[in-house]
């Protein structure tokens, strides 16, 4: 029965991707088991430039909804938008934002022009090529960050630029730039926080903290951070949700900020909204996460079981999103799962 029939689609990944995309493997298990909980019938599907294998797929499966947690597509990040489209195109309803919200949030540029119309604080940036809107904004520090990909995929030694001068910074960006495309973007020096959202209502915020970070070291999440378990980087940077009660007024600011982004990008399910605060207090919003991880180990599952729900829960909350903006409440019953 189509009732009981769920899809979990995620990007097609092999032994030899990188680690951050291989954790997708580990999202999908998690998903899964706690589909089954809830009393679905699971099929798995992984996503590739074969779009005519996972149209064919998703049509067999006749799911009630599809689970989306396709990242990347042959791990390019500008290709994220592919899934929902196609899932678009054929009626199906997923969890998570729709493709318009996923591509216009993925593309890190487009976005902070979004924001600078929407009135949404980001830090200030260059592109490669002058352009209107971003002019330059003095000499200090800059990151030089991937336009499609995130930061895991873009931070290296030379992403690190202290420029004096505009045509300084520009010279670095054209000789970064190459065909995937960089930015520079203003670093802010202060603290970090995660904001995420399920169902558009704000979880418990959280603070990225560098512990012990030498004073010439730059705070911020890379991919050391995340993924190299034996790095200083990640044995350092910590998160945390014990805020100061003096941080209220902060963390009200930050659900404002958020639930703002929420509106104007249209986003659905559940999302991330990272920020970095300056010394005056003042939140600058760095990018909008549309598919954070949802590892039993992330930072938005952290969240959410901060906020009383299991991963169960969790994830009954996303479908129940997704099914609610279809308009179909039915029941489930029964419970297995099978592979494509």
């Amino acid at each position: 029965m189509r009732s009981k029939n769920a899809v979990i689609l995620h990007n097609q990944v092999g032994p030899d991707s990188p680690k951050d995309e291989l954790d997708v493997l580990v999202q999908v298990e998690a998903v899964r088991r706690s589909l089954a909980e809830l009393g679905y019938r699971v099929r798995v599907i992984p996503f590739s430039l074969d779009v005519g294998a996972a149209l064919r797929a998703l049509r067999r499966a006749e799911p009630l909804f599809v689970f989306n947690l396709v990242e990347t597509v042959a791990g390019d990040g500008r290709l994220i938008h592919l899934a929902p489209a196609l899932l678009d195109h054929l009626g199906l309803p997923y969890t998570g934002s729709g493709q318009e919200s996923i591509f216009v949030t993925s593309n890190k540029v487009l976005s902070k022009r979004l924001f600078q119309q929407a009135g949404i604080p980001t830090p200030p940036w260059m592109e490669a090529a002058p352009v209107h809107g971003a002019p330059w904004t003095g000499a200090g520090t800059y990151l030089l960050k991937s336009v499609w990909e995130h930061a895991s995929n873009w931070f290296g030694e030379d992403s690190v630029v202290r420029a004096g001068s505009e045509s300084e910074l520009r010279g670095r960006l054209e000789r970064k730039d190459g065909s995937r495309g960089f930015f520079a973007e203003r670093y802010i020096e202060g603290r970090e926080f995660n904001q995420a959202l399920l169902a558009g209502e704000c979880l418990p915020a959280a603070e990225m903290r560098f512990i012990d970070y030498p004073g010439d070291k730059l705070r911020i999440v890379d991919f050391r951070a995340k993924w190299e378990e034996d790095s200083f980087e990640y044995a350092h940077t910590q998160r945390g949700f014990d805020l100061p009660a003096a941080d209220g007024p902060l963390v009200d600011e930050l659900h404002a900020v958020s639930r703002r982004c929420w509106e104007c990008f249209g986003l659905a399910g559940y999302a991330r909204v990272d920020f970095r605060v300056d010394a005056g207090g003042r939140p600058w919003v760095l990018e909008i996460n549309t598919n954070p991880c949802l590892a039993p180990d992330g930072g938005f599952f952290a969240a959410a079981e901060r906020a009383g729900l299991s991963f169960t829960g969790m994830v009954e909350r996303i479908v129940g999103d997704c099914l609610a903006r279809r308009g179909d409440t039915r029941p489930r019953d029964g419970g297995a799962d099978e592979r494509a």
